[in-house]
């Protein structure tokens, strides 16, 4: 009961206070009640009948409170407040039939992708589940609507080849440093872009990274991008903190965008479709795998919660395959 109320005051705050100030309030609680006791009044008021718009902003804050980053926190906002602008019924009202329509009727009008409309699905599910549980509703309308089937093709990753072309295509050491780093660490474009140059242990070859739901793990690099890093900084006369700053004065800290820029820049320049971020990422999951590293690691390099999703990221060479099929099968 006591933990239940300490939630329930969270909730109330999440609001107005960020997610560190939510886990330094939660302490506070958690010393100040410690040996009060808490019970439960049972009172004969009518429960409080929130709007659609109401219980979303308290489903937001619970789902902040949980460590949801903002970006996400944003992407389930809209999603649910499109809902709410075509299908006009109070929450408790909702039906199975509704949502149904809605999605069939977006993906009509705007030829969404089959991904697309399973990602609205799972924020739904997710939405009328915690309204389910929360005892708003009886029974989530989204129970009965499966998971879309999602073609699966084959992603591409970059041959050593193509890795060597990109290195040849970079015209700044920073970008031939930022390019190794990505291939070696295959860290996300987030996590490259939040480091600053404190954070590297050139001794260990190694660097701590905040991933997604601010877990912190280890990633490594190789030789050769330690060297193409020393030499990045050693030609740096700014004294901006970031480990990859902009090329022209003042030297600000290179974002998301930037990467991603300069990387299809640096492609074009090596005659090279598709190069962003997220291929090199690909690129090093599917090499670990194929030289035998555990999945397990891979899962912990990449820094995934789940395995299922690391095994979605890396697609086992098919010449492997043909190997493997004639060593251990005829």
């Amino acid at each position: 009961m006591k933990d239940k109320l300490i939630t329930q005051i969270q909730t109330s705050m999440a609001l107005i206070l960020n997610q560190a100030q939510l886990e330094e309030l939660r302490k506070v609680l958690t010393g100040a009640l410690h040996n009060v006791e808490v019970t439960q009044r049972k009172v004969s008021e009518p429960t409080e009948v929130k709007g659609n718009s109401a219980l979303l902003s308290v489903f937001i804050a619970a789902k902040r409170i949980e460590g949801c980053s903002e970006k996400s926190l944003k992407y389930y906002s809209s999603t649910i407040c499109h809902m709410f602008d075509s299908v006009t019924e109070p929450v408790r009202e909702i039906n199975t039939d509704d949502l149904r329509g809605y999605l069939a009727k977006y993906q009509q009008e705007r030829g969404s992708s089959k991904v697309t409309i399973d990602n609205m699905r799972r924020i739904f599910s997710s939405f009328f589940g915690w309204l389910e549980d929360e005892d708003y509703i009886l029974k989530s309308p989204v129970r009965r609507i499966h998971k879309v089937k999602t073609d699966k093709p084959i992603k591409e990753t970059f041959s050593d080849e193509g890795l060597e072309l990109l290195r040849d295509a970079c015209e700044e050491i920073r970008d031939l440093a930022m390019v190794d780093l990505l291939a070696s660490t295959g860290m996300r474009v987030g996590e490259i872009v939040t480091l600053n140059r404190e954070d590297i242990n050139f001794h260990e070859r190694e660097c701590v990274v905040f991933g997604k739901g601010g877990s912190e793990r280890v990633v490594y690099f190789d030789a050769r991008t330690k060297i193409h890093l020393l030499n990045y900084l050693d030609s740096r006369n700014d004294k901006n903190p970031a480990l990859f700053v902009s090329l022209p004065a003042p030297h600000e800290r290179l974002l998301i965008g930037g990467v991603e820029t300069r990387l299809r820049e640096i492609g074009k320049r090596a005659d090279m479709q598709k190069v962003h971020p997220h291929k090199f990422r690909r690129t090093l999951a599917t090499r670990a795998i194929d030289k035998g590293m555990p999945i397990e690691q891979v899962q912990r390099l990449l820094g995934h919660v789940k395995i299922d999703t690391t095994m979605h990221y890396a697609m086992v060479n098919q010449t492997n395959v043909k190997n493997s099929h004639r060593k251990f099968i005829g």
